[in-house]
This record gives structure tokens, sequence and C-alpha cells, in this order.
């Protein structure tokens, strides 16, 4: 089904308007913070900004409260709520650049927690491309740089328990699969996955086409079924899905996009529902579980957007809940 502008808007499809280039962008999980999004800018200067954002699902606006924008040293690589459904633990966001922050959100403002760096010379720091959060340990944050390591930090502590070179080159992204099990993606054109309790040694599971071995640039573990992730080469529009069990060989190749593909996200609800976005100002939604017809799978779903799309984020506590991210504008779409 193609869903164009008119239909979209029939189904459900709100548009928030910043004042900057949108790079950064999250959902938050906390039954009690309906509807809230974070959004970072892309400004080419040192002082980049970070919003939190309120959609009113009756009104189809979104509010920005201005006491809960905040100034952030360059632009923020990834910005994440933590995992806390329940809203248990203390309503903290995490943010990755020149280092890893996370802040405390009060009802007027966003506190600066904790500032997490372990490069023994102060004057220099690896800049962070990625980060994820363990939703089944929330003190534990996994980092990574293009310095080749993986960082895991326990946030309580401010303490990094485990330090890996993890790639022979810059590391994009990083997935976690549960408690002590983390996946990686590399400019060396690997994904990698590490299980914290043999910090030795890696398992590659799949390696981009030689002989140019393609930049990884992004990775998404799927939550209910772990067997699965999926990954896109740099400049490349396919989706490549692997399966943990089956190294080397990926299990199917996304490949209905027009253009290169910049971001991927699993359905937190459902083991077989994959969403793509990318240059092509399409956000394609999959049925993995689908009968392929020849020459491949076709996507279940398409959303035009206004541009192209580099940023997306499928909510965990709303699963009908898609949000994009093209140029200066956030759309929120029901699907």
């Amino acid at each position: 089904m193609n869903l164009n502008i008119q239909d979209a808007r029939r189904r459900g499809v709100y548009t928030y308007d910043a004042p900057w280039t949108i790079y950064g962008m999250n959902w938050s999980v906390r039954k009690d913070r309906k509807f809230r999004l974070a959004v970072g800018s892309f400004i080419e200067a040192y002082k980049n900004k970070v919003e939190i954002i309120q959609l009113d699902d009756d009104s189809g606006k979104f509010h920005a409260n201005p006491r809960l924008a905040f100034d952030h040293p360059y632009p923020a690589t990834k910005i994440m709520f933590i995992p806390d459904m329940e809203g248990e633990k203390l309503d903290l966001m995490a943010t990755t650049g020149d280092n890893l922050r996370i802040w405390q959100i009060h009802n007027d403002r966003v506190q600066l927690r904790s500032l997490l760096n372990n490069k023994r010379n102060s004057d220099y720091c690896s800049p962070l491309t990625s980060f994820d959060w363990n939703d089944s340990d929330l003190r534990r944050l996994g980092t990574c740089s293009i310095d080749t390591t993986c960082t895991i930090w326990d946030i309580e502590t401010g303490v990094a328990d485990t330090q890996l070179i993890a790639h022979d080159k810059e590391v994009h992204d990083i997935a976690w699969g549960g408690v002590g099990v983390f996946a990686s993606v590399s400019a060396d054109g690997s994904v990698r996955v590490f299980d914290l309790r043999d910090k030795q040694h890696s398992t590659i599971i799949y390696e981009s086409p030689q002989p140019d071995s393609v930049p990884l640039l992004r990775l998404g573990w799927n939550k209910q079924d772990p067997r699965y992730l999926a990954t896109i080469l740099m400049d490349s529009s396919k989706v490549v899905i692997l399966d943990i069990r089956f190294p080397s060989v990926p299990v199917s190749e996304l490949q209905r996009h027009q253009a290169c593909v910049n971001a991927i996200a699993w359905a937190p609800h459902s083991a077989s529902h994959i969403c793509t976005a990318g240059d092509d100002s399409q956000a394609l939604i999959w049925d993995m579980s689908a009968k392929a017809v020849e020459g491949g799978l076709d996507p279940m779903l398409a959303y035009t957007a206004g541009g192209e799309v580099n940023q997306l984020q499928w909510s965990a506590s709303h699963s009908d809940w898609v949000a994009i991210a093209f140029a200066s504008h956030l759309q929120v779409l029901r699907v």
C-alpha cells in the first residue's frame, strides 16, 4: 500500500518544525510521558541544541517547553531516553558527541547529571558515533567511537566496566541483544557480536562484499527475536537482514529503496516487521514473514516524506507510531 500525503493526514500524521536541521531524535518510553520525543540540532558550530517536545494527540499539535531545551556541545550523534517503561527510575536521557552525557529531566529544567569520558588525556577525546542503552540492565550503556573501541559504562557509578578494541576502523553503531551481548558495525565493513563473559573474542557474522569492504553505518537488533539483526551499507539502497545462527550469508536483502538508506528500526512489538528510510524520501515498512515475490520482498506500506529522511524511530510504548526526520521537520506517523 502506498500512502500519499492526503491519505496520511486522514490516518494521522503530525508534523513539528524545528528551528534548525534535525539530526538526533528519540521517543520516550515512559507510560506517564505519552508522545514525548527529544530532537537534536545539526548546526555547523560548537553550540547546538536539544529540545524535548510533546504531542497532544487530541489537537494534533506539538508543544515545545522552552525550559526543557538546552545547549549541547556539537551535534548530538544520538539521543536516547532511559528505556524504563514503568517510570521506576529517575527520568534520564543520554546523548553522545564529544563525550557521553547523562541528563536528568525535571518538570521545569534539564540538568546535566554526569559527563563520562574514558580518556586518560582529558585534553583530547575521540568523538562518540553512537550508543545503546541496555533495556535489561538499566545501569549499563554501551558507546562506540571513531577510535575503534566500544565502551560499556555503569552510569550509576560513572565508571567504564569494559573497553574493547572492537574493530580495525572507526565503529559507527552499537546495539544490545541481551544483558551481556552486544553487536557493532564499523568502517571496516564487519558486523561483530560480543559476549561480555568472554571479552577476548568476538564473532564476525557479516562482512560487506570484497574488494571494497564498504563501511557499515547502522545496526538494528530485533528485540522480539534476537536471532535477527539488520544493517545498512554506506551509499547503498539495500538493507541486509542477518541471522546470527548462520554467519556470513544474509537471510534477506531489502532492495526497494531508490537511493541510499539512512535509518532502520525493528518494530518493538513484532518479530517480523522493520521500517527503513532513506534519501529517496521514503519510509518503508516490511513484513519479513511475507512471501517474497520474484526479485525480492516488497514493502507492505510506503510513506513519502517531504525530503530525504535521515532519522527514524519506532515508538516502544505506542507500537503503531513511527517518527521520521527530514531537514528541519519531524513527522509522527500512525502505521
